[in-house]
């Protein structure tokens, strides 16, 4: 006979199985072990895998469902038998037999069922692994139901032969998989888990159906999991760790399951249409794969990164539609968030009774709060590198993050949120504002990089170098003077051949044009000949109008750009456009209200042309906004990193902005010159157009 404490080893069982095999008209298994001394470093090894001290298996799974504490006791297989020997036999097929009885039964029902079609015993043993143990509250139907014990040796029994359960067996198999684990003890949860994994090493055709099973868990745990008859309840908590046991087992044992495990985890992500409660969940778990499966850190991140934009979009999108007000009251919208996430599916839906109004303001809070805990969980995740790690650490991990920006954020349209990531990571040190400063630049100076990309980077870098609190003068100056001789070089290479203002054609100068004036409104007491003398922003405040000076090509190339024939006032954002002129003219930089005036009277369709129109390299250049009659043709004031307001996120962000500072003298009297507001802007607000928390 064969003890229990070699049943219980898969380590051990796996040996045995060869003799058992034999008798097998399949191929017989081939075993790792070679020796009794690897069998006890294997034991060793799987028993720290899932958690377990090296004791003799035959202490962890015992019969009752809660384990109470008494003599250790070593038993063979005469000393086995079922608690529930006084039930029927319908209730206890296997009372008063060994595991060596119950081993040569299943081999038997695999065997008649591969060769020979006789599924009677085959069907047995599958019904005990399909019950229903939630049923067991249920009279008429209890007795029907197999005991723990029955549960137990039934899958000992088919770890011996694990070999044996090819696809003629995948029946049984998929019962196994699916059938009821979380719930129970934690000895049968490790005997589980190392069935999963002594499976998917046999029979490798059932990893992927296995890591789905999984998968499928870390989204949400369904209503009465963890909770079975007999049973202490199981926390979510804890049902999770589990799951984590089971995926870290079988990585460790499979190293090349990360190949088959990383499309599993995209298609298992949750629709759509499901819950903020199940993306933020499904978010986390995810991210904790990464401990154990390191390899996939990459394609993790940047699927959480993609559905994160993905939605973000979209909360952008239906903002639009919307009135000032409610946009502040939906992106405010739940001041205890944690509540709100938590709370259960069905409260979501939405009744009958309820308009088309209500039912898209209700979706739109569930996007907004999925967007916000998500990128909550991200937050999370980054941080210990930039906070504890060395300067090695806080590269690589910005470097991943950039490649992120790079191919999934940058690329997408008005992403509102996600890329904070970036805002506040990359201020974290000067040498890390260098690295996304310089990326933003390569982007801008690439004249391969299609034209939407570089117009993209270029409202990035202006957002970035105008609202980071973080960035000190010398950046500001740095980036100011390079993006400045950009666009006298752009200026140079268009003018030529220019008729007039035209965005398709020349939207890297226009780009580069609005970039400039945004951090000009921002950012002019760093620009200022003081501020490179070492005054601070404070000091230069405190001078009188006429005291503030300019370096001279600030003034110079701005005059030329401006005059032009492309004529950059025209396609700026008119809002933009209108707080420059307001401040250069109080610093008589620049005095540029009569060319505004003009500006208004001009029709930027009258210098397009048949060939323009119809060229595809600048069809997607532009961006449709409501600008009077030119609708279409001027740039959009998307600048990416505008005030954050997110509930429950935006804590990480609490000193990481340049808020919105009126210019002495300026905004605190009249403004003599009427065309300051000929726009329509209102002085109390920013003119910018960006909003202010």
């Amino acid at each position: 006979m064969v003890s229990v404490a070699t049943a219980c080893n898969p380590a051990l069982t796996a040996t045995s199985s060869i003799n058992h095999s034999k008798m097998l008209a399949t191929s017989s298994p081939v075993s790792i072990l070679k020796s009794s001394k690897t069998a006890g470093t294997k034991r060793k090894m799987d028993d720290f895998d899932l958690g377990m001290s090296p004791s003799p298996m035959s202490d962890g799974f015992n019969e009752d469902p809660v384990p109470k504490k008494r003599a250790r006791v070593t038993f063979d297989d005469k000393n086995i038998r079922m608690h529930e020997a006084s039930l029927s036999k319908v209730d206890s097929p296997d009372t008063g037999k060994s595991m060596g009885v119950i081993r040569e039964e299943i081999r038997r029902a695999i065997h008649r069922h591969v060769s020979a079609g006789d599924s009677e015993a085959y069907d047995e043993v599958k019904a005990v692994f399909t019950a229903d143990p939630k049923k067991s509250d249920d009279t008429m139907y209890s007795y029907d139901l197999p005991t723990h014990t029955t549960l137990r040796n039934h899958l000992l029994g088919l770890l011996s032969h694990v070999a044996s359960l090819n696809r003629d067996c995948s029946g049984l198999v998929h019962a196994v998989i699916n059938s009821e684990w979380l719930g129970r003890d934690e000895a049968y949860v490790k005997l589980y888990i190392r069935f999963l994994g002594n499976l998917a090493a046999a029979q490798g055709t059932y990893l992927s159906v296995i890591f789905k099973k999984l998968v499928t868990t870390l989204a949400g745990v369904s209503r009465g999991t963890g909770r079975l008859p007999g049973y202490p309840i199981v926390p979510v908590s804890e049902i999770y760790a589990r799951v984590h046991m089971a995926l870290r087992y079988l990585m460790r044992l499979l190293p090349a399951g990360s190949s088959t495990l990383s499309p599993i985890l995209s298609q298992q992500f949750p629709f759509d249409t499901d819950s903020a409660r199940s993306f933020i969940a499904y978010t986390r778990n995810i991210i904790q794969i990464i401990s154990y499966a390191p390899e996939l850190q990459s394609d993790i991140l940047a699927l959480i990164t993609e559905k994160l934009v993905k939605v973000d979009v979209q909360i952008q999108a239906d903002l639009e539609d919307f009135e000032d007000e409610l946009e502040d009251e939906l992106l405010n919208c739940s001041p205890d968030a944690d509540e709100e996430l938590d709370s259960d599916d069905d409260d979501s839906i939405m009744s009958d009774e309820e308009d088309e109004e209500d039912r898209r303001v209700s979706e739109m809070k569930g996007n907004i709060h999925k967007v916000d805990g998500m990128i909550d969980v991200l937050f999370e995740y980054y941080t210990p590198p930039f906070t504890n790690g060395s300067l090695d650490d806080k590269e690589n991990t910005l470097d991943l993050l950039l490649s992120h920006f790079q191919s999934i954020i940058l690329p997408t349209y008005k992403s509102r949120h996600s890329q904070f990531l970036l805002f506040h990571f990359s201020q974290s040190s000067p040498v890390l504002v260098d690295r996304f400063a310089s990326a933003c630049v390569q982007l801008i100076f690439n004249k391969l990089q299609p034209g939407i990309m570089r117009q993209s980077a270029a409202a990035y870098l202006a957002s970035f170098v105008a609202r980071g609190a973080h960035i000190p003068g010398e950046v500001v100056r740095d980036v100011f003077d390079l993006l400045l001789v950009h666009l006298n070089n752009l200026r140079m290479d268009y003018e030529a051949s220019c008729r007039g203002p035209d965005l398709r054609r020349y939207g890297p100068f226009y780009s580069t044009a609005q970039a400039l004036l945004y951090i000009f409104c921002f950012r002019w007491r760093d620009l200022t000949t003081a501020a490179a003398e070492g005054d601070s922003p404070e000091q230069v405040e405190e001078l009188e109008p006429s005291q503030v000076a300019f370096p001279p090509n600030i003034k110079e190339f701005l005059h030329k750009a401006i005059y032009s024939r492309l004529n950059p006032l025209k396609i700026c954002s008119p809002g933009i456009v209108t707080e420059f002129a307001r401040i250069a003219r109080h610093f008589q930089l620049l005095y540029v209200y009569p060319l505004i005036e003009t500006n208004k009277r001009l029709r930027i369709t009258a210098f397009r042309s048949i060939s323009t129109l119809s060229n595809p390299n600048f069809s997607q250049v532009e961006r449709e906004i409501r600008a009077g009659d030119n609708l279409g043709y001027q740039l959009d004031a998307y600048f990416p990193f505008d005030p954050y307001q997110l509930p429950r996120s935006r804590r990480w962000l609490e000193g990481d902005y340049v808020e919105w500072r009126g210019v002495p003298g300026l905004d605190n009297g009249d403004d003599s010159d009427s065309g300051a507001d000929d726009d329509g802007e209102d002085d109390d607000e920013d003119a910018t157009g960006t909003d202010e928390e």
